[in-house]
């Protein structure tokens, strides 16, 4: 099982945190939340999650600003970034090694989760 694959799903939208962590406990994953990129910078610092789902436009730290960090910092997490506005940041995420994929909002459950797969082996 996915028991030891922990998850870190940052998003300011209280729903969508919850429907993430229900689904991704279902299949076995321990779950962590961020309502906000100053909140999912902490966890990141103290602690190793095997992905990261983010949305794009966050409160204090954007979900780009968090991706800035960690490439700085030479953070190896993979990540799935999840957004209303997947057309126009595509490019901008384009170069970026820790960007697994990209999902528009409202996003496939079924989809996400073949990609959380494929991400935390």
């Amino acid at each position: 099982m996915n028991q030891e694959k922990e998850i870190l799903v940052v998003d300011d939208q209280p729903g969508i945190r919850m429907l993430l962590t229900d689904v991704l406990k279902n299949e076995g994953y321990k779950v962590t939340t961020a309502a906000d990129g100053k909140e999912a910078v902490n966890k990141l610092y103290t602690h190793t999650y095997h992905l990261m789902i983010v949305d794009y436009k966050l409160p204090v730290i954007s979900g780009v600003e968090i991706l800035q960090m960690l490439n700085q910092d030479k953070k190896e997490i993979p990540v799935i970034v999840i957004s209303g506005l997947t057309d126009e940041i595509e490019k901008e995420l384009a170069g970026n090694p820790l960007v697994k994929e990209i999902l528009a909002k409202p996003f496939d459950i079924h989809q996400l989760l073949r990609f959380v797969k494929n991400f935390t082996g």
